[in-house]
């Protein structure tokens, strides 16, 4: 009886979730805490939310990690400044058009380039290679995900054509930031540029690691309630995965279950947002990505690093980025989407409402 109780309390939360688009926060506690009783009603809202925006569609973004050189030291990452295992590189400007040129041979209109935040990667290249990705494929959009920046550099590169902007908040709770990061680096920096990012017209992207080392269900909580009042245009969740030569590299990773979970929660909160399948989710579980990419996920993010360097950008240990995760490898990728019901579109699939 008292099962059955909190079943029915839990299920009147996911209906107040589907009609208020938020929780309160104790609520988003009670919702993870007792996700087993109502993970299935919770899916099938998420889904039919999902097929009814965007139409069993997955948009591709074609992902070129520009840098493996870091200047940060967050205590997770393999790119760390302090990770001595870690091989560095960084792509020059004519590497990256090459891999644009392939990628729109492939047909992509949209692409993402990634990287550490490079002391020697200046704001200028950058500028100068958005504005020539432009000229050679003037259809596409791109995304930056190159770490914080000033209000005058997002600026520029938005000027120069620059469209999109993922950075992951990572946590809003500054106890639990400080427990993923050194304290040379501020946490109300990072919060305020996301502001600055939707200030300038970026399709903004923001998003945490599931499971990070100390994390709790108390600051997943304060994270959807950040995400719910940042409005992004973009969210990028994945498990977190341990890396060599970090100071977790023995930490126990995400829960693949539970991030598919939270895209649910997300995509009934946000029912037009882009939400990628991660690559982070993909080298957890194959079947937790297209469970994902079934109830909530509308984006797919192909590697289209030159292939000698892809292995050097390593976040974390054992990244899928050869197989169906590898641009190369779109017409294998497709089957998968179709065998799941799905479709696999080309186009920029910039956010509308």
């Amino acid at each position: 009886m008292i099962q059955n109780n909190k079943k029915d309390y839990i299920l009147m939360l996911l209906r107040k979730l589907q009609t208020d688009r938020t929780l309160k926060k104790t609520e988003f506690v009670e919702l993870l805490k007792n996700r087993e009783l109502i993970e299935d009603e919770l899916f099938q809202v998420s889904k039919e939310i999902h097929v009814k925006n965007f139409h069993r569609k997955v948009y591709v973004r074609g992902l070129i990690e520009i840098s493996s050189y870091c200047g940060n030291d967050c205590y997770y990452c393999g790119i760390r400044r302090s990770n001595l295992n870690a091989k560095r590189y960084r792509l020059s400007a004519d590497e990256i058009f090459e891999q644009v040129r392939f990628g729109t041979s492939l047909g992509f209109k949209s692409f993402v380039l990634q990287g550490g935040e490079d002391p020697g990667f200046s704001d200028e290249t950058l500028i100068e290679i958005i504005k020539e990705i432009k000229k050679i494929n003037p259809q596409t959009a791109i995304t930056l995900s190159v770490g914080e920046k000033s209000f005058e550099t997002l600026k520029a590169y938005k000027e120069a054509g620059a469209d999109r902007f993922l950075l992951r908040h990572e946590t809003r709770n500054k106890e639990h930031y400080y427990k993923l990061h050194p304290s040379d680096m501020d946490q109300d920096f990072r919060l305020h540029m996301l502001e600055d990012l939707k200030k300038l017209g970026y399709q903004t992207g923001s998003g945490i690691m599931v499971g990070s080392p100390h994390q709790t269900e108390e600051n997943i909580a304060e994270d959807l309630l950040f995400l719910r009042k940042l409005n992004p245009e973009m969210i990028g969740i994945g498990p977190f995965v341990p890396a060599t030569g970090t100071p977790f590299e023995n930490e126990v990773s995400g829960s693949a279950e539970l991030t598919v979970f939270i895209l649910a929660v997300l995509r009934i909160m946000f029912p037009h947002a882009n939400i990628p399948a991660t690559t982070s989710l993909a080298t957890l579980s194959k079947t937790a990505r297209d469970r994902a990419i079934e109830i909530a996920a509308n984006v797919y993010m192909p590697n289209l690093t030159p292939t000698y360097r892809r292995r050097e950008y390593n976040l974390y240990n054992d990244k899928a980025c050869f197989e169906v995760e590898a641009a190369e490898n779109l017409k294998q990728l497709g089957k998968i989407i179709e065998g799941i019901g799905s479709e696999l579109v080309m186009d920029r699939g910039d956010y509308s409402e």
